[in-house]
């Protein structure tokens, strides 16, 4: 099986991509002193699409092994390839060997190539368009709504904006 990991920093201060405002008036934004922030993991099984995500309030070693553990109790059974970037929770020692330990392989994406990741796409969508543009959102009900939009799409739409159907998918052949 093989499985996609990316993880995405959520503040309050969403980003702003255009507003409208009239003719020869600057428009108003609103500037929050919040600095709060969550960050939102997302598993997707390139697959089925299935899609499994987590919360929670940044993102260390303890978290990524909370994930691990996630992953292996969700797909029991499985021999899981688990491809990811190199963040430092990722690639921390003990993390590695709980991987080991559950039976997921753990496969490296390149350095600064988020286009090879097909979650990372699917961010870019939620940003884009389900988050873009408003002022001071809540921020749990901001991941609440990313979380739903993922898990509403239905799997084939999912795999579409994930950029997994496309035969220029560098592992298409394993996929169609």
């Amino acid at each position: 099986m093989i499985l996609f990991l990316d993880s995405r920093i959520f503040n309050e201060i969403p980003p702003l991509r255009a507003m409208w405002a009239p003719v020869g008036q600057q428009a108003q934004v609103p500037i929050v002193a919040a600095r709060a922030t969550r960050v939102l993991t997302g598993v997707l099984n390139i697959k089925t699409s299935t899609w499994l995500s987590a919360v929670s309030d940044q993102f260390k070693q303890a978290d990524f092994q909370w994930v691990l553990r996630l992953i292996r109790a969700r797909w029991r059974g499985w021999h899981i390839v688990l491809f990811l970037d190199r963040h430092p929770a990722h690639r921390a020692k003990r993390s590695r060997q709980l991987a080991r330990h559950l039976g997921i392989q753990l496969r490296w994406l390149p350095t600064a190539c988020p286009e090879l990741n097909p979650v990372d796409h699917l961010w870019r969508h939620v940003t884009q368009d389900i988050l873009a543009n408003e002022p001071t959102p809540h921020l749990d009900v901001a991941i609440h709504r990313a979380e739903q939009y993922i898990a509403s799409l239905p799997p084939r739409q999912r795999l579409r904006k994930a950029g997994v159907l496309t035969h220029a998918f560098w592992l298409a052949r394993f996929v169609h």
